[in-house]
């Protein structure tokens, strides 16, 4: 769903705003800290329900706010207004959809699809295996519809053999129904993840072919168990190295998106630049295997767009955009870089974002959106 309008009040150094984006490409420039990224994280917030510069949301509150709120009204018939409430003091986040209480997250995951591309995003090929876990099991949420519950089975069964591997003695009978229960949904949510995959390498690497030439890179899921056994074998097999470790050491928990260049990590071989290229062609692909599935879009949080790149692969990256015809919205401290790469029939809103003095005595960050239309 695209975006109409957006409210905010309460987040880090931005001044209250409200906006109405366009529903192609977004651009805000501003000077370093003046609240560029702010806005991002307010957009992923309310798609995500967590922000990815804190792990406590309460820190993503204006220094002088007691709370924030977070709105958007969705494009739809009627519009869907969906919002985010968190207070200072209090611990509870309170999410809206269509003027209702949402009980679980993943119903505000599902209503506002969004992928980031930021700095932190080279973590998908230089980091652990969970973060490219989680790249992997978003997409298979938004296009397997009975994903999102046998994960959620599966990951209660490991939490309750893991609690059971921790006791002073092993109990083999409890231990035997908590694997039979893990067995069944890992399977189930290997078998999804499986599914997913084999749809979304095609489009990752039509993807990736347009952003950049790199032929012999390859994308491989890695289950997290021994390919030549069931998940039920490896748990019954594996329960006294398990008990002595504390923890089950194989299952659905420990897949992984293996990403290589020939033999080798992508990440040891890639220039910086290029890794750019190929993190940016993963989360593109994601969205456009998600139109593609169900006719949704999906929403693009692109922080610094210039850096790494030069001017060619700019463009590049930006005629992508266009052709997709999705909402994105993108930041730069340059405005030349973000204002040249465009064709001129793309619906393009650029937001300035301007600091300004406040407080007694001292100088505090804040910004106001002035909305220019380029």
């Amino acid at each position: 769903m695209l975006i109409e309008r957006l409210a905010f009040t309460g987040l880090r150094n931005l001044a209250p705003l409200d906006v109405a984006p366009s529903p192609g490409i977004n651009l805000i420039v501003g000077r370093n800290g003046s609240g560029k990224t702010s806005l991002l994280e307010g957009l992923h917030i309310l798609g995500m329900g967590r922000s990815f510069r804190t792990r406590q949301l309460k820190h993503a509150i204006g220094h002088d706010a007691p709370e924030m709120t977070l709105f958007a009204r969705l494009e739809g018939t009627p519009p869907v207004p969906i919002g985010i409430r968190r207070e200072r003091e209090g611990g509870e986040l309170e999410m809206r959809m269509a003027g209702e209480r949402v009980p679980r997250l993943a119903q505000l995951i599902e209503a506002l699809p969004l992928q980031l591309v930021n700095p932190d995003a080279f973590r998908l090929l230089e980091g652990a295996p969970a973060g490219r876990r989680e790249f992997l099991d978003w997409g298979v949420f938004h296009v397997k519809h009975d994903f999102y519950d046998a994960w959620r089975r599966a990951k209660r069964a490991l939490k309750h053999r893991n609690a059971l591997l921790r006791h002073d003695r092993m109990d083999v009978n409890s231990l035997a129904a908590w694997e039979q229960e893990l067995a069944h949904w890992g399977e189930r949510v290997d078998a999804l993840r499986r599914e997913w995959m084999a749809s979304f390498v095609p489009v990752f690497e039509e993807t990736l072919g347009r952003l950049i030439e790199l032929p012999d890179l390859r994308l491989r899921y890695s289950r997290g168990w021994d390919k030549q056994r069931t998940l039920q074998e490896v748990l019954e097999q594996g329960r006294e190295q398990d008990f002595h470790m504390g923890f089950t050491q194989q299952g659905p928990q420990r897949a992984d998106l293996r990403i290589r260049l020939g033999r080798r990590p992508a990440v040891e071989v890639l220039s910086r630049g290029q890794q750019k290229l190929v993190v940016s062609a993963l989360k593109l692909a994601q969205g456009r295997l998600l139109e593609l599935s169900t006719g949704r879009n999906c929403l693009y949080l692109i922080d610094d767009l210039p850096a790494e790149l030069d001017a060619e692969h700019r463009r590049v990256f930006c005629r992508l955009l266009e052709t997709m015809l999705c909402q994105a919205f993108i930041t730069s401290v340059e405005h030349d870089a973000l204002v040249g790469p465009w064709e001129p029939h793309t619906p393009i809103a650029m937001f300035h974002v301007k600091q300004a003095a406040s407080g007694a005595g001292q100088l505090v960050p804040e910004a106001q959106i002035d909305f220019i239309m380029e």
